[in-house]
């Protein structure tokens, strides 16, 4: 049951957007909560006491608090929201990316466009969903396929990297199946997930947290062609 949320301080457009997103749901027989919010700080208080929502549809023009500071502020304590920007202008595009939007639409909002972004963020959310289960010393540990950063081999062991690192006896190539396809194997010792990529040379590739792994030789081009055709 997707949970979303509509936040605009235009009470008119946010009953809309809210008519559309119904509509949506109702043709494909699919549960959802939705709620509306007339600012931003409504919206963040709401969102501290439980971060429960899926989905953000979010006007960027609005009061004390703009659309695009509110989406920095959300995408600092989740990665898994989806954010949808809202607005009549073409101005914040480019700042959509700092945020990693799923998407940004033009007023007025057209209900095909609308239904097209939410059928994409459904499909993202059971993405993120899936969890990599390891079996370690502590007993048996659920990683969200998202937060891995990428995993390396050392002899016989396969280090998971994620918001901590987890080692593991095993074979990097029985993780393959359990990856999703936004994971690309890179040699014989490396496996990356392409959307925590930032920058890639034919010598190494830059994490977006600043790691820096070396890139095996014949890796480069095939490295670039599935980030392209992945992500």
């Amino acid at each position: 049951m997707p949970r979303i949320a509509i936040c605009d301080d235009n009470a008119t457009d946010a009953a809309y957007v809210r008519a559309l997103v119904e509509r949506w749901a109702a043709a494909r027989a699919l549960e959802t909560k939705v709620e509306t919010f007339p600012s931003a700080e409504r919206f963040l208080t709401r969102y501290e006491e439980r971060e429960d929502f899926d989905v953000l549809l979010l006007d960027v023009e609005m009061g004390a608090m703009e659309g695009v500071e509110h989406a920095k502020t959300i995408r600092g304590s989740s990665k898994t929201v989806q954010i949808v920007f809202i607005t009549g202008y073409s101005d914040y595009i480019a700042e959509g990316y700092d945020v990693e939007a799923l998407n940004y639409l033009m007023k007025p909002i057209g209900e095909r466009k609308l239904s097209d972004v939410l059928d994409r963020a459904v499909v993202k959310l059971r993405h993120n969903a899936r969890c990599l289960n390891l079996q370690c010393a502590e007993g048996l540990v659920r990683i969200p396929l998202y937060d891995i950063r990428y995993l390396d081999v050392r002899q016989n062991y396969v280090t998971v990297h994620a918001g901590r690192d987890y080692t593991v006896r095993r074979s990097l190539s029985e993780f393959e199946s359990e990856l999703s396809p936004e994971f690309f194997r890179a040699g014989r010792g490396l496996i990356v997930n392409l959307r925590q990529i930032r920058r890639v040379t034919k010598r190494d590739v830059m994490l977006a947290d600043g790691t820096s792994l070396p890139l095996p030789r014949g890796a480069y081009e095939p490295l670039n062609r599935a980030i392209i055709e992945r992500t």
